[in-house]
């Protein structure tokens, strides 16, 4: 059972960047998916959420208008696009699932840097 994310890196301020999360050992297509991030000496908090039947999303208000989550299913794979990013979003992400008895499941994280 395990979430692993990509895609992390240095980019310029108002650049894009994809992250991807795969994941394994549980029932993907019926889990809701989350992607996180904590930055430095902040609380870990959440950025989108996407539900697994409806395809429902929801965004922290940061992330409304620049962040996009998506997932395929046939994939096992949970996506954040990340639009016009601000040295603001800089942060360790994180993917995460709410699993029935194993409670939550995080990835090792991907580290977004944003700076010029």
């Amino acid at each position: 059972v395990q979430l692993v994310e990509s895609g992390g890196g240095l980019v310029q301020p108002g650049g894009s960047l994809r992250l991807s999360c795969a994941a394994s050992g549980f029932t993907f297509s019926t889990s809701r998916m989350s992607w996180y991030r904590q930055a430095p000496g902040k609380e870990r908090e959440v950025v989108a959420i996407i539900d697994s039947s409806s395809g429902t999303t929801t965004y922290a208000d940061s992330a409304k208008g620049r962040f996009t989550i998506s997932r395929d299913n046939a994939k096992r794979m949970v996506f954040l696009q990340m639009n016009n990013l601000k040295p603001e979003d800089a942060a360790v992400y994180y993917c995460n699932v709410l699993l029935p008895f194993l409670g939550m499941l995080w990835g090792q994280g991907t580290q977004v840097t944003v700076s010029s």
